[in-house]
């Protein structure tokens, strides 16, 4: 066998060995399918995170040199989401999840809603962009209207959306991607439909960004939230606003605290190494790109075309996980939208979801059973708060891994 040289460039569109070699817990040969719920992080990050907590740190200013490490760690992670999430560095803020950070959210808005407004959720979405807002709501005595999915395709038309805006609609809340079914709406469709009654647009992120380039400009999004351990990072949230839109908020602070934007959006002292590893894990992530894929240019630049390279490898993968799934006796695959992310649903005639998550774990496989908290997508399937066996992939997932899968669900089927 003729090795390729290392100087020619190989038309793939990501280097999946090299990758895989960032992350200690593949050395573990597990197969990771349980993405959609964390990603499994790289060791820069991990590194990033460890040196941030040892490299002597205080909180954030400019006279000491510890000072200067807090500060200059959050403007980088400040200016490494932009770059992910085509936002601009001002309006990025960080909080503890991407729940807590809707909740707050939520709260503040809610302080300028009354009775006789509305707001729009689906019953696609992650129940961290529909619980809140109910809350809310139900508090202001603002009215809520649903937008229904079709079960049998897994679509959000955005007319199903638009169908339920009105002139007295404040806010709709839509996913870029659902968690459990990978749906992708037209969410550009949706936010120009509510921008123009004059409604806010809450667009939760945090399963697309994983899997896709965003653009929270072109997506319409006024308010944009996402976690990065969903894409290789550590565990916190984070959203990214309209500046000139955080600047009319003001949200609950204690009074010494900064009422500057974005920091008067974000509670106590934040976590810098959190912070170090969500940079460390976008600059992983622009790299990410096969040779014949790779671009010149900025930091930017380079996440789009990596994104672009990680959804070609992952829905390569997705085609070869259903054609094999096909093969399988009383197999449903309830992810059906046209356009969607490297994510399955699965149900079996015979046995229980939960059934075969266990069956699967016992042989290195990890793929696991639930609703995933989309508890309404979940009812609306028929699948009760049960739900089902869901399959996500990841950059690190490779054609190996896909074999275990199916040969782990066909033995389970046997």
């Amino acid at each position: 066998m003729t090795e390729t040289p290392i100087d020619t460039p190989i038309d793939t569109p990501i280097d999946t060995a090299a990758l895989r070699a960032h992350f200690p817990a593949l050395e573990l040969g597990v197969a990771y399918f349980d993405g959609p719920g964390g990603s499994q992080v790289p060791d820069v990050v991990a590194r990033a995170v460890a040196g941030t907590l040892t490299a002597g740190v205080a909180n954030r200013g400019r006279v000491t040199a510890a000072e200067r490490v807090a500060d200059d760690t959050v403007l980088a992670a400040r200016a490494a989401m932009a770059d992910l999430l085509g936002a601009d560095p001002d309006g990025i803020v960080f909080g503890r999840s991407m729940t807590a950070l809707t909740f707050d959210v939520a709260r503040t808005l809610a302080a300028g809603w009354a009775p006789g407004d509305e707001i729009v959720v689906t019953r696609l979405d992650h129940d961290a962009n529909i619980r809140p807002w109910l809350i809310a709501a139900d508090r202001a005595g603002v009215s809520v209207r649903w937008a229904e999915f079709d079960p049998a395709t897994g679509e959000l038309p955005a007319e199903a959306v638009q169908a339920v805006i009105t002139p007295r609609t404040r806010l709709v809340a839509v996913t870029a991607a659902s968690n459990l079914l990978g749906t992708r709406p037209d969410v550009p469709a949706i936010t120009r439909a509510a921008h123009e009654v004059g409604a806010l647009t809450y667009v939760d992120a945090v399963h697309a960004a994983a899997h896709v380039p965003l653009d929270a400009v072109a997506l319409g999004a006024d308010l944009l939230v996402c976690s990065p351990y969903k894409f290789l990072g550590p565990h916190c949230g984070v959203l990214a606003g309209r500046v000139d839109l955080l600047q009319t908020l003001h949200p609950d602070k204690l009074l010494p605290s900064s009422d500057a934007v974005p920091e008067r959006c974000e509670l106590g002292t934040l976590p810098y190494e959190l912070l170090a590893g969500t940079t460390a894990a976008v600059d992983f992530l622009a790299t990410l790109a096969g040779q014949a894929h790779r671009v010149a240019g900025d930091r930017r630049q380079q996440l789009v075309a990596a994104l672009t390279a990680v959804d070609e490898h992952e829905q390569r993968l997705r085609r070869r996980i259903e054609a094999g799934l096909a093969e399988l006796p009383g197999v449903t695959v309830h992810s059906r939208a046209a356009r969607r992310t490297p994510t399955l649903l699965l149900t079996f005639a015979e046995h229980a979801p939960t059934a075969a998550y266990h069956f699967l774990a016992e042989r290195g496989i990890n793929a696991p059973a639930g609703s995933f908290y989309a508890i309404e997508a979940s009812r609306a399937l028929g699948l009760g708060d049960g739900g089902g066996l869901r399959v996500g992939l990841a950059p690190y997932v490779d054609d190996d891994d896909v074999d275990r899968l199916l040969a782990g669900l066909a033995e389970f089927l046997s």
